[in-house]
């Protein structure tokens, strides 16, 4: 019975708009309440025309709000961005507002380029990796009471605190300060095992948890068949493929990443990208599912789907929930 959870980058389609993906993104909460998903994050992402999750906390309210029994968060907060002040007032409110049903999970890195980091953090000295263990445990201090001010309303409030990551210095430090760790397989999944280890083998028990606890995140995308997948994941890997050329954009439509023009270093580029994935109909994704899951021994799975078309990634939730209920009968 591992819950499954949604990691949503509340992606902008082409022709489409960050309106339209944010009601796409209420409807899917929604949807996946009603399945029976445990939890809902969203991700901190800065200057990305494709990508409309830039404010955390402000979403997560507003989700939280269209909920009753979900758990909201953050997937995850880029500590660098903020002062450790701003971030427990903001989860503070969000779990008086929502008891019990908030997350906040943090990440080290910037999760943009330097100049926009520079911006969000105007006038404030730049914070490096260096710093971030001190900038964490700042945090995690002011929900205690024990922060150089009294950060209110976080004082008192318990949002669940999770550390993100996707190399091996997260999932370490997540170990050392007896932190739940959430690992972006779909990101980085050639560090998946080796993180996992070294968070299992550095974990020492804390106030919050007494051993391990650990979820990782995967792209998964399910269709009627395995050639529909295929075709729907299409636009996902040509917009990450020119983010990687420095070519940023919407996610553009399965037409247009047809008729995409790829070099053969590019075609192996997607190809590749897609292999890490698990793609494909019911069957094939229950199979992909199981098989990660025996692989990393995880407590939990946060699914993140991407599609130009909202109903198309609707849907993908919708029979990945049905095809894991046949499993579980």
């Amino acid at each position: 019975m591992l819950p499954l959870s949604v990691l949503d980058l509340v992606p902008i389609g082409s022709g489409s708009t960050a309106t339209a993906a944010l009601q796409h993104s209420t409807a899917l909460i929604r949807r996946v309440e009603e399945l029976g998903f445990h939890r809902y994050w969203v991700a901190e992402h800065h200057g990305m025309t494709g990508i409309a999750s830039s404010s955390p906390a402000v979403l997560i309210a507003h989700l939280a709000g269209a909920t009753s029994r979900i758990r909201v968060g953050s997937g995850g907060v880029m500590l660098p961005n903020h002062q450790p002040l701003v971030i427990a007032e903001q989860f503070g409110t969000l779990d008086a507002l929502h008891p019990g049903r908030i997350d906040l999970g943090i990440g080290r890195a910037p999760g943009t380029d330097q100049r926009t980091a520079r911006a969000l953090r105007r006038g404030v000295e730049q914070v490096g990796a260096d710093d971030f263990p001190e900038q964490l445990t700042e945090l995690a201090a002011y929900f205690r009471g024990e922060g150089p001010v009294v950060a209110v309303p976080a004082h008192g409030q318990q949002p669940a605190m999770w550390l993100l990551g996707s190399s091996g210095y997260s999932a370490q430090l997540a170990g050392l300060l007896g932190l739940r760790f959430a690992f972006a397989h779909h990101f980085s999944p050639e560090n998946t095992l080796p993180a996992l280890a070294l968070y299992r083998e550095a974990f020492r028990p804390s106030s919050i948890l007494s051993e391990p606890y650990s979820m990782i995140a995967a792209s998964v995308l399910t269709a009627d068949t395995d050639a529909q997948a295929q075709r729907l994941a299409m636009p996902s890997a040509l917009q990450f493929l020119r983010l990687r050329l420095g070519r940023p954009g919407l996610v553009p439509t399965v037409e247009e990443a047809t008729a995409y023009p790829y070099t053969a270093e590019e075609r192996a580029f997607v190809d590749d990208r897609m292999a890490g994935q698990i793609i494909g109909s019911p069957d094939t994704v229950r199979e992909g599912v199981d098989a990660l899951v025996e692989r990393t021994v995880v407590d939990e799975l946060m699914v993140v789907t991407s599609t130009h078309d909202g109903a198309d990634r609707l849907r993908s939730y919708e029979l990945l929930a049905e095809a894991v209920a046949r499993a579980r009968v």
